[in-house]
């Protein structure tokens, strides 16, 4: 008897008869050769953010690690536990990813979180209101912007955030190292989930502008 839900065993039916069988020599290359992605992405965990989906890759091309509000913390070199940085660390310094992407996405969970300053707690340890707190100062200057709608002050810190989380990549030494040397390179982009658009930051500017897509 198996205790995983119904809609994954039918999905992993699905995965079985259509892609896998597709892409069978793919994937015992992967097995037997071992992951040489290229990308890093950095995404929200949203269920409907999924990097995968949204880029069309297929195994083995893109190294993903997603947690509340595709945040990166800073470099802090302490004896706590760090998910997202260990991710990062393994990315670049062993399969040597040549691009690192900050995904944001439209209608994020978390970013509404931040920009609620009563919002009660959902545990004691409160590990969002925690987590959020990376972007608590840009939060704070959207929040008393009176010029603003409530929408507006969603998407506007979603994409400060993204911001943020590149400021923060570069405060890895592994990362700022390698991009002073051209080996790495940082990108920003947002998805919006109600229409599909993809927006890419432009380094120089910040702005976020729809790619052309030819």
């Amino acid at each position: 008897m198996t205790h995983l839900p119904e809609r994954l065993l039918t999905g992993y039916r699905n995965f079985m008869d259509g892609r896998y069988a597709t892409e069978r020599d793919r994937y015992r290359e992967l097995a037997r050769e071992g992951q040489t992605p290229e990308t890093l992405v950095i995404a929200c965990c949203d269920s409907r953010a999924a990097p995968e989906i949204i880029f069309d890759c297929g195994p083995g091309e893109l190294f993903v690690v997603r947690n509340v509000a595709n945040l990166v913390p800073p470099y802090e070199p302490d004896d706590k536990h760090h998910s997202t940085s260990a991710a990062l660390e393994f990315a670049v310094q062993s399969l040597k990813v040549k691009h690192i992407v900050v995904l944001g996405h439209g209608r994020c969970g978390g970013i509404r979180a931040a920009l609620d300053p009563d919002a009660k707690p959902l545990s004691p340890g409160d590990f969002i209101g925690k987590w959020m707190g990376l972007v608590a100062p840009a939060a704070e200057t959207v929040t008393s912007s009176t010029m603003m709608t409530a929408g507006e002050r969603q998407t506007a810190l979603e994409r400060i955030s993204i911001r943020y989380s590149l400021a923060n990549l570069r405060s890895f030494p592994c990362v700022s190292i390698l991009e002073g040397k051209g080996r790495l390179s940082l990108h920003g982009a947002w998805f919006d989930i109600s229409t599909g658009e993809l927006w890419a930051m432009d380094p120089q500017t910040g702005d976020f502008e729809r790619p052309e897509l030819g």
